[in-house]
């Protein structure tokens, strides 16, 4: 059964698209089945994999809004391992349609049921805001990574995305759990981004990738050739580090089932008798 990934942040421009198609490329590169849903109607994440979203007959809105059955809609991309539910244009007055519809919090939840026995993992790349869809993505995952970019109002922008994730564990999702803030766009030489690291980590101790992606031109050359920094420079430093957060991930999800295996088999050895019931004379 996937994991369910939602990539979030309501400011744009802190590369949360690049951090989603990167971290799925190099985990469909370990082995691992993944699917990437471009939520986002600017079909970024889509036009970043090489898919002209002009061209689509069928994307996301289909199966979101009109309940046509998502298998129609996934697409392989050129990773062996990693496929794609494409967005378009149609998605992006998606919200204002599922205002009047029953359980719209659960739309996307509904498309990926079918859809999660077949992946390891499922990666959601949300558009730049905190609406219904970014709503919808988060109620569909089991985890959120928050890119955060190193600059001035990078701790305000986190504060108030939490802020929104305790809303929706509270009244919709209760299980929804933070993997990390992915800190993204560091300059080492400016001295403002090496003080947001350090805030970062101060803040929210345990909440935050040991893995920082560099500010680079090869990763912002690589999505006008439709490829990930894999395909486009594997050498490059922003490569090496989505490879490194990719390594994160599954070394945390290796320790979860560790931990899981060794809670099931912890048996007492002699279990001690159940007490006794005193039995009141009448």
């Amino acid at each position: 059964m996937a994991k369910v990934i939602a990539v979030v942040n309501q400011k744009g421009g802190v590369g949360k698209t690049t951090s989603t198609i990167n971290i799925a490329h190099y985990l469909a590169s370990a082995g691992k089945k993944v699917l990437l849903v471009d939520l986002d109607p600017q079909g970024n994440a889509s036009s970043g994999l090489g898919v002209d979203t002009r061209a689509l007959t069928k994307n996301l809105y289909h199966a979101m809004i009109l309940g046509e059955s998502p298998e129609g809609i996934v697409f392989q991309t050129n990773v062996p391992d990693q496929h794609l539910i494409p967005s378009a244009q149609d998605l992006a007055g998606a919200e204002v349609e599922m205002m009047g519809m029953d359980n719209r919090e659960y739309r996307l939840v509904r498309v990926l049921q079918a859809l999660r026995p077949h992946y390891d993992y499922i990666f959601i790349d949300s558009p730049p805001s905190l609406g219904l869809l970014t709503i919808n993505g988060l109620t569909a995952s089991d985890e959120v990574i928050i890119p955060v970019q190193t600059e001035y109002y990078a701790l305000e922008g986190l504060s108030q995305l939490l802020a929104t994730i305790e809303l929706i564990r509270e009244n919709l999702h209760p299980k929804l759990k933070i993997m990390g803030a992915l800190l993204t766009l560091y300059d080492r030489r400016n001295r403002l981004a090496r003080q947001v690291v350090q805030e970062v980590n101060t803040h929210f101790p345990g909440y935050v990738f040991q893995s920082v992606i560099p500010r680079s031109v090869r990763l912002a050359e690589a999505p006008s050739y439709g490829k990930s920094i894999l395909d486009f420079d594997a050498f490059s430093k922003g490569a090496r580090a989505y490879k490194a957060v990719a390594k994160e991930i599954l070394a945390r999800d290796e320790e979860e089932r560790k931990e899981a295996s060794e809670r099931q088999d912890i048996v007492p050895e002699n279990p001690a008798p159940a007490p006794k019931k005193e039995i009141k004379r009448v």
